[in-house]
């Protein structure tokens, strides 16, 4: 007990000799300036280390110029218990104080590795990526599809306190899909037995720890969708014949399944706002499909003539307005463009072969454009 008690008496006489008077100024300056890290590296700070193991390791890794200055620097700030666990970027040249403050505020990990899964409109791949700290990019360390056997790899990296989750929605996928992924992901906890409306879940990135809930996830996808809608309502145009938010997210993800173009989406919406209007049908194929799938399996073909002629809720050939639900989740852009379109008279489009399409005002000018579009259909399959 008595070398504990020296020892802690030693380090307030260091630190008073340091932080007092014209030395204390110079232990200042020497504590934050920049360090001798030439490179950024990456510190993985395991659950239960010391500021003594962790400051040794920076030291031997080139980080500090002394172990021991930094540790009393620590302990001057205040700092000594609270060191965090995970893996943090140290960038180059850092001070003792930037370290120290990297090393105790905690949050996500800045480095490391990371598990993604990507949930998209046919699979969900999942990525383990790891950062390079000299470059700040992510490299893949190897990827598989969901229905893939798991590489014999992956569990390592499961178990890894200091890998990051993150599951990441791409826009226009069904809600179906979604809670397929999140099933599929193992170390969540509480099965999703019930699916969520279409709709009502906002494509983003969402980072999660290895214990959370599935349904915290989809509540969090769930609340920011209804912000984004609430947002993009305040903003919509006056006389659209759009009564409610929920029909603006029903042509929303119309207009996400129509084109994958930023550029054309508010012309997208134009043209079904104009449909709209004059009382005319939407006349969609996605709808349609969504009737036969329901949004839990790709269609992977083209619309038969019995499919188009089959009367379903999603059938806008044969039924005028909007369908009765949204038939996929929307991103944010097309949520306001469905609120923001712009003034045109279109009334019809068709693919252009360049992954756009072309606008038409009138009928004439229409089957012209699709006669160029089954020109080149030809003569791709020639």
């Amino acid at each position: 007990m008595w070398r504990s008690a020296a020892s802690n008496i030693m380090s307030l006489l260091v630190v008073l000799l340091l932080l007092g008077g014209g030395i204390g100024l110079t232990g200042k300056s020497f504590y934050s300036s920049a360090g001798p890290l030439e490179t950024p590296i990456c510190v993985r700070i395991p659950v239960g280390s010391s500021f003594r193991t962790v400051s040794e390791e920076l030291e031997k890794k080139g980080a500090l110029q002394s172990a021991w200055f930094f540790r009393i620097g620590v302990r001057y700030e205040e700092k000594s218990t609270k060191l965090k666990a995970g893996s943090f970027l140290i960038p180059a040249f850092s001070t003792m104080q930037d370290i120290s403050n990297i090393v105790t505020r905690g949050g996500a990990n800045t480095c490391g590795t990371e598990i993604v899964y990507g949930v998209g409109i046919v699979s969900t791949t999942i990525r383990v990526r790891e950062l390079d700290p000299k470059t700040s990019k992510l490299e893949e360390k190897f990827a598989f599809k969901s229905d893939d056997p798991e590489p014999s790899a992956f569990n390592s990296f499961v178990s890894d306190k200091t890998t990051r989750h993150r599951i990441v929605v791409a826009e226009g996928t069904t809600s179906w899909r979604i809670v397929q992924a999140l099933n599929g992901i193992g170390y969540l906890t509480g099965d999703i037995k019930v699916i969520p409306e279409e709709g009502s879940l906002a494509p983003n990135s969402y980072e999660f720890g290895q214990k959370d809930s599935r349904s915290t996830i989809l509540k969090r996808m769930s609340v920011k969708q209804d912000s984004i809608l609430q947002r993009a309502w305040q903003s919509k145009l006056d006389s659209l014949p759009l009564k409610t938010p929920e029909e603006a997210l029903i042509l929303a993800s119309i207009i996400e399944k129509e084109t994958g173009l930023k550029s054309e989406r508010r012309i997208i919406a134009s043209v079904f706002i104009n449909r709209l209007k004059k009382g005319m049908p939407l006349q969609t194929d996605p709808t349609v499909i969504y009737g036969i799938t329901k949004g839990q399996e790709i269609l992977g073909r083209g619309l038969r003539r019995s499919e188009l002629r089959k009367d379903t809720p999603w059938n806008t050939y044969l039924r005028e307005g909007l369908p009765p639900t949204p038939i996929a989740n929307p991103g944010e852009e097309s949520i306001f463009a469905a609120l923001n379109p712009e003034n045109t008279n279109f009334i019809f489009f068709v693919a252009d072969g360049t992954g756009g399409h072309s606008f038409a005002t009138t009928l004439t000018d229409h089957n012209k454009n699709v006669a160029k579009w089954r020109a080149i259909e030809k003569n791709s399959k020639d």
